[in-house]
Formats: C-alpha cells, sequence, structure tokens
C-alpha cells in the first residue's frame, strides 16, 4: 500500500475552447429561422415549424457530444508528491499584509 498515489484533476478549459462551437450552432440556429420563415410565407406554416423543430432536434446531441468531449480532452490528472506537498505544508507561510512606514 506504500506505492498509492494521490492525483490531483485540473481542468484547463476556457471559454475560447468552445467559443467556436457557440457560433457554429448559433449559425444553424439562424439558419433554420430563416428556413422556416421562408416556409412561413407558404399556404402549410406547420411545416415551418416543423423544420425548425427538426433542426433543433437533430442539432442538440452534436452540440452536447461536442461540448463534453472537448470537456474531456481539458482534464488533466497529475500525481501529486505527498511528502513535498507535506513540508510545503510545515513551511510557516508569508504574511501577505505589508507594514506601513509612517513619514516622521
Amino acid at each position: 500500500m506504500d506505492n498509492v498515489k494521490k492525483y490531483r484533476m485540473i481542468c484547463t478549459l476556457t471559454f475560447g475552447d468552445i467559443y467556436s462551437q457557440i457560433i457554429v450552432w448559433l449559425i444553424v440556429l439562424f439558419v433554420s429561422l430563416a428556413a422556416a420563415l421562408a416556409l412561413m410565407g407558404a399556404s402549410r406554416p406547420i411545416y415551418a415549424l416543423a423544420t425548425v423543430g427538426l433542426i433543433l432536434v437533430l442539432s442538440l446531441p452534436f452540440l452536447l457530444f461536442a461540448f463534453v468531449t472537448t470537456l474531456l480532452n481539458h482534464i488533466e490528472f497529475k500525481s501529486v508528491d505527498i511528502q513535498a506537498e507535506a513540508d510545503a505544508s510545515l513551511k510557516p507561510q508569508p504574511s501577505s499584509q505589508m507594514t506601513s512606514q509612517g513619514a516622521v
């Protein structure tokens, strides 16, 4: 049991990593709304609502898959040296307060 290591999970995901996915999905959304407006002028407006619903229902799983895989690609597990961490916790921490010198 002495060779058991501890691991620290680090997430390096930033907004820039998913920004392009959000932009592409918004483009798909606006194209579907444009198609719905084009079909709305037709004699059967129910097709317009069905088109928007179909595009949303079909695009959401792809968006979810893209988000989840991007998130999983940015999760890192790093081994933690228990002895170094214990030594660091025993060291006195420097004070964050600055001493002020008054003018005499």
